[in-house]
């Protein structure tokens, strides 16, 4: 038994680290759209709408025979779609278009710590020492690879934007370790990625979308690359890698994306990384290292 859940462990850390690595790349990806004109609010309707459109063609194919949800279950995945997809991308777009990138990312990976907050204090879970330890570690080793510590503004809006992009990237989390107990991940995927979709539809009309910005065949291939590769299957693999470890330590490994986001920008956008940057990535890599090594208690680290 204890195998099994080594076994099942290693699969969920890695199932996350490769979301992450996604993740990453994807931020450099979108870039180059966020460059030509494309709107925060614009690129997170065109990931949602794009995977929901994949979604209903793989539903299509496979015919899962538990597609259909609990009337009692649609608030949840309303709140999972609209609080922990749709606002997660446009609150941290808006964080790095006011702060910057380092302070913006730094905000937005405080997700783990309000995670470990709210399973000690709303669910009066006990955690390990060490879990908070490595958190804070890297935390810690992501303020100095995106340099958050000489900020060259801050202002209000920025800063809650930040804030609002760590607790949409929680409420993701928590909310994906839930369904995924009832629900496989194809499942859990279409009903959130469905609700917000039709959030965004709302708010901005299909009509009104720029198509115009897309006027070039690698455009369209960006924005196929942002559905796919950015978008769909990372948030996939995080819900499958859930229902192997808890959120709590799961968010934590994600804290990788800050060091990874680095490295892509470094190789694709040619930015430089200083030494400070590269110890910070080290930093991180140790923290999430430590993670892995503890064997996780799933009754008492789980979001309930």
């Amino acid at each position: 038994m204890e195998r099994e859940l080594t076994g099942r462990t290693a699969l969920g850390y890695g199932l996350v680290v490769t979301a992450v690595t996604m993740f990453s790349l994807n931020a450099s990806l979108a870039l180059f759209l966020l460059d030509d004109g494309l709107s925060a609010t614009r690129l997170s309707e065109l990931r949602s709408v794009g995977a929901l459109v994949l979604l209903i063609l793989a539903v299509v194919v496979l015919r899962p025979a538990g597609l259909r949800i609990a009337r009692a279950e649609v608030p949840r995945f309303a709140v999972l779609g609209i609080a922990g997809l749709a606002l997660v991308y446009v609150t941290y777009f808006v964080a790095i278009e006011r702060l910057g990138v380092g302070p913006g990312l730094t905000l937005e990976y405080l997700a783990p710590l309000l995670i470990l907050l709210w399973l000690r204090f709303a669910h009066g879970r006990r955690l390990s020492p060490s879990l908070w330890a490595a958190v804070a570690l890297s935390l810690a080793g992501s303020v100095l690879v995106v340099r958050a510590y000489e900020p060259s503004a801050l202002d209000v809006v920025g800063v809650l934007a930040g804030i609002g992009a760590a607790v949409s990237f929680a409420i993701y989390f928590a909310g994906s370790e839930r369904a995924g107990r009832l629900h496989p991940p194809l499942v859990t995927l279409f009903w959130a990625f469905a609700f917000s979709t039709a959030f965004w539809l709302v708010i901005q009309p299909p009509w009104t979308f720029p198509v115009g910005l897309l006027d070039s065949g690698g455009d369209v291939l960006l924005a196929i690359a942002i559905v796919v590769i950015g978008t769909l299957v990372p948030f996939g693999l995080i819900i499958a890698a859930l229902r192997h470890v808890p959120a709590a330590r799961a968010a934590a490994v994600a804290t990788l994306e800050p060091a990874l986001s680095a490295l892509f920008a470094y190789l694709i956008h040619d930015e430089a990384l200083a030494a400070i940057q590269m110890a910070g990535i080290a930093i991180v890599l140790g923290a999430v290292a430590w993670v892995q090594l503890q064997t996780p208690d799933i009754a008492e680290e789980s979001m309930g």
